[in-house]
């Protein structure tokens, strides 16, 4: 069956950087976009970035753009955020989620267009 298993959260400084993973099973990650969301203490969910599948294009939300940078290892079937520059503004559990159709990655930040979610890992900036 279908999984996506978060991993690489923690307590970082302000400035710090953390890396986030991913790791999919039950499908076949070539096929599919990954998005990463996140939801903060009385925040609503939030699109944060996207990687297509055949290409790679990579999308963001304007609040990380230039701090965070998607990737993908199919080989390893695993999708990465890379967070630079962290801020207490990005402190929220992180989401990564399967996209419901294959090749499909028009509007990323719409959580209605993910169909398998993992169970999230948490990130908190604090000094």
């Amino acid at each position: 069956q279908v999984q996506l298993v978060e991993s690489g959260g923690g307590l970082v400084q302000p400035g710090g950087s953390l890396r986030l993973s991913c790791a999919a099973s039950g499908f076949t990650l070539d096929d599919y976009a990954i998005g990463w969301f996140r939801q903060g203490p009385g925040k609503e969910r939030e699109g944060v970035s996207c990687i297509s599948s055949s290409y790679g294009s990579t999308y963001y939300a304007d609040s990380v753009k230039g701090r965070f940078t998607i990737s993908r290892d199919n080989a390893k079937n695993t999708v990465y955020l890379q967070m630079n520059n962290l801020k207490p503004e990005d402190t929220a559990v992180y989401y990564c989620a399967k996209r419901m159709h294959a090749y499909s990655d028009q509007y990323y930040y719409d959580g209605t267009r993910y169909d398998y979610w993992g169970q999230g890992t948490q990130v908190t900036v604090s000094s």
